[in-house]
């Protein structure tokens, strides 16, 4: 049997704050660099080789796989955030519990997406207006996508169980591996033998099952209190009330969420496919800078939530002010490099001039401002950590996903420019930063800050 060796595993309670920080960061960003990696090999190889119809069928998909997929992700949230308080509270029994209660909600979830997911998809995208000359890829490419919903489940719960330890480099090592057999996949089975969309989506299927096998292999055989015992999987009742009452309103706002995504995406299909595919591959793009923001989100989740546990309140807080600050840097230099060099990115993805153009687009418009996106996701995260779970959700559900709804059917109707679509994101994310901040200085870090004297 594998040991949990402290050398991935780590107290998260003491020592300096910034550097821990980075240390459970930076393995994170690789690993999610990693996923991305995914539906960006599918997106450039079949843009590359298989036309701008196929690039916009792949690249069209992400914001309705997100609406039916995001609801469970989020509960594994809420296996992280009780294994990590439980962790910092050195409650091993707990962790124990939670883990198998994680792993057991992780196969349901799998299953249960796959289902939806192969009878929804078709009849989604045609509510989404997908083009004829689109749609029937698109909807191939979901059909096989969601066949492999269970081992993305079993994935991402069980990477959580992993990182709420503070262990997020085996995730990435396990990543790394998989993501190089997807490439391989993508390009034999799209350049060799044709396969199109399907090679792509098979590809990425193949590779996520790799990735769980990991996972779970390494879970089974490790010692101590993480170990997993399959003769031991069901669900232990406190704790997935637990994990529901984190995660199910997590999951909800992400599904919610993007309902705005999808209606945006409907307002992008209905443009065509060449603003299809400049839209599909900016938003690719978009992506490798948004993980570097987001892992520190995670960070800020984990590290307030194990503090918590630990009754730290102290370095609760001061979590949020590092997190906030490394993401605006961050953000704001990443951003800024990465739309310096928009074009010849683009042009990975797909060398019609027309394509690059509509991506500069969403580009010039996105990246200088998505810091603002970080800031908001680490105070959420935070909320989350600290254990606030509703009113986080309220809140981003109100400053985004209604805000751009009534955008889109306001002032995107009666100017229906792809620039003024685009402008949507950044004032939305500006305004759930500020709510969201207001709601932790004044209803989280008051309780924070008498449990803290309650403790002294």
């Amino acid at each position: 049997m594998a040991r949990l060796s402290t050398r991935h595993s780590y107290d998260m309670t003491s020592g300096p704050l910034l550097p821990q920080l980075f240390q459970f960061s930076l393995p994170l960003i690789a690993s999610s660099l990693l996923q991305l990696l995914y539906n960006a090999a599918d997106v450039a190889v079949v843009g590359q080789f298989s036309g701008a119809e196929a690039l916009a069928a792949v690249g069209s998909t992400g914001s309705l796989i997100n609406l039916l997929v995001n609801l469970f992700i989020g509960l594994s949230l809420g296996g992280n955030v009780i294994i990590a308080h439980a962790h910092g509270a050195g409650d091993h029994q707990g962790i124990r519990k939670a883990v198998h209660t994680t792993i057991s909600l992780a196969l349901i979830s799998g299953v249960a997406v796959m289902i939806l997911g192969v009878l929804a998809s078709r009849p989604l995208l045609h509510l989404m207006g997908s083009p004829d000359d689109v749609i029937d890829l698109a909807s191939l490419y979901m059909t096989i996508y969601f066949l492999g919903m269970p081992a993305n489940m079993l994935y991402n719960f069980g990477a959580g169980i992993l990182r709420a330890v503070g262990d997020t480099r085996r995730p990435l090592l396990y990543l790394a591996v998989s993501g190089l057999v997807n490439v391989a996949l993508n390009l034999l089975l799209v350049i060799v033998f044709r396969m199109g969309v399907a090679g792509v989506a098979i590809a990425t299927v193949v590779s996520q099952i790799m990735s769980a096998a990991f996972v779970i292999i390494y879970l089974i055989r490790t010692e101590g209190f993480i170990h997993l015992d399959l003769r031991s999987l069901r669900i232990d009742r406190h704790y997935m009330l637990q994990i529901l009452r984190v995660g199910l309103p997590a999951g909800i706002q992400s599904m919610l969420f993007n309902i705005s995504n999808v209606l945006i995406q409907s307002s992008v299909n209905a443009q065509g496919s060449t603003v299809m595919a400049g839209n599909a591959a900016g938003a690719n793009i978009e992506g490798f800078v948004y993980v570097i923001m987001n892992a520190f989100a995670q960070a800020a989740l984990t590290f307030s939530s194990a503090n918590r546990g630990a009754r730290q309140y102290a370095r609760v807080r001061r979590v949020l002010l590092v997190s906030l600050g490394t993401v605006a840097v961050l953000g704001l230099a990443v951003g800024l490099t990465v739309l310096s060099l928009g074009e010849k990115l683009l042009a990975i993805y797909n060398t019609d001039p027309n394509v690059i153009q509509m991506g500069m687009v969403r580009m010039s418009i996105i990246l200088p401002t998505y810091f603002i996106c970080g800031l908001m996701d680490v105070t959420a995260s935070q909320m989350r950590g600290v254990g606030y779970s509703i009113l986080p959700m309220i809140v981003s559900l109100t400053g985004a996903c209604l805000f751009r709804i009534i955008w889109i059917a306001t002032v995107f109707a009666a100017n229906p420019a792809m620039p003024i679509l685009y402008i949507s994101y950044p004032i939305s994310w500006t305004l759930t930063f500020l709510a969201h901040l207001g709601c932790y200085l004044f209803a989280a870090l008051p309780k924070l800050r008498k449990q803290g004297l309650e403790q002294a």
